[in-house]
């Protein structure tokens, strides 16, 4: 299965700066008090989409590798395979900009604050910290 060259390939491309407010997180630390200019990207986005789109395959290598290929065969795959790539990206750009742990909520890609997914706690910790 090619999947992973694939994948692999369009995370070289590069990506763009995330500018306002982006929460990284994953499922288990739903954001909070999401603003206008917020984003959110899924740390766990990726394993869930795939999980999304080729389900529980088989057990067995050969019948796996059928249901695969029945997957990326289908007219949607393209539209799949780049929502895939896009979550990809967003989980580099969140190593790419250094993210330590999450969920973690930054601010214009340069202040950082660890430990929620509240928009409106990790701004104003980030305004007390800046007094």
């Amino acid at each position: 299965m090619r999947i992973r060259p694939l994948l692999f390939f369009s995370l070289l491309i590069p990506i763009q700066v995330m500018a306002g407010t982006v929460v990284f997180t994953d499922a288990q630390h739903p954001p909070l008090n999401l603003t206008a200019d917020s984003e959110v990207v899924w740390l766990d986005g990726p394993d869930r989409l795939q999980q999304a789109i080729f389900g529980d395959l088989s057990s067995d290598p050969q019948q796996a590798a059928l249901q695969a290929q029945q997957v990326i065969q289908s007219p949607y795959w393209p539209r799949k395979q780049a929502q895939i790539a896009g979550a990809y990206r967003q989980v580099v750009h969140a190593w790419e900009i250094g993210l330590h742990k999450y969920p973690a909520v930054v601010f214009d890609d340069r202040d950082v604050v660890y430990g929620t997914a509240d928009v409106a706690q990790a701004n104003l910790h980030r305004t007390q910290g800046a007094d």
